[in-house]
């Protein structure tokens, strides 16, 4: 049976930020598949944040190697951002411009013409319930609204990756299930995503797969059924999550 091709591959990052007394990464390995829908689920200081802006770019490590569909993440950074797209936890939206102003600054840095950005800034905001507020300054968007603008964004492009950190952090039950059932979709349209979330069970409805990390390090892997099922005592994936990483608590 031929191997299911691989979106991401890490082998044996390290990355110790200055000052601080253990390293965000030590020899972090991992995979994440073509077409799957991954959660990189970890504790608070696991890693995951470190490990998700190596990808992006924006941080070097001091040894190891990470690619995106075979890019390299030192030397190819500029066709990764072609490939990729990004929703980090914190709204990356200008608050004094409209939605729409927003989207349309966005695709231009893709390089999209401005009939492009009209039909698919269109598109995307009727499908996450916002065509009717695309001319309202973003500061007037409610949390829900504004992290679903901040979804869109990454999506102007087309990207084969997306790469989310708490998607749906602080959103009401409504955004959250508009969020996961498109996220769903675009999975099954032939893309990859890589997520993070503090939400065992909405990662153990969601993901295809799940790879835990803590300490800067890899932990395991799996589909969230069979490692409940091969893991003693579980019945949910964060009964397997605080097995792996234990009760201590993090800050």
């Amino acid at each position: 049976m031929q191997a299911t091709p691989l979106a991401i591959t890490i082998k044996d990052l390290y990355k110790q930020y200055p000052d601080a007394l253990t390293p965000a990464l030590a020899g972090l390995t991992l995979n994440v598949r073509e077409n799957s829908f991954t959660g990189l689920l970890g504790p608070n200081g696991a890693g995951k944040t470190t490990c998700i802006s190596i990808l992006c770019g924006l941080v070097i490590p001091e040894s190891g190697q990470a690619t995106v569909y075979g890019l390299d993440c030192k030397k190819d950074k500029v066709a990764i951002r072609g490939v990729t797209g990004v929703v980090p936890q914190e709204i990356a939206l200008f608050s004094n411009l409209t939605g729409f102003e927003n989207l349309k600054y966005i695709g231009r840095l893709y390089g999209l013409t401005d009939k492009e950005i009209k039909q698919r800034s269109g598109e995307l905001m009727e499908r996450f319930g916002l065509e009717k507020h695309a001319h309202k300054r973003v500061s007037r968007y409610s949390g829900g609204m504004q992290r679903r603008a901040n979804i869109i964004a990454s999506l102007m492009h087309r990207p084969k990756l997306l790469i989310l950190d708490e998607p749906t952090a602080g959103v009401d039950v409504q955004s959250r299930a508009l969020i996961l059932e498109y996220l769903n979709e675009y999975r099954q349209n032939g893309n990859t995503i890589l997520y993070t979330s503090h939400s065992l069970e909405e990662a153990q409805k969601m993901c295809d797969e799940v790879i835990i990390m803590d300490e800067g390090k890899f932990v395991t892997t799996g589909k969230p059924k069979q490692l409940i099922k091969d893991t003693p005592d579980c019945k949910t994936l964060e009964d397997v999550f605080l097995h792996h990483t234990g009760h201590t608590l993090r800050d």
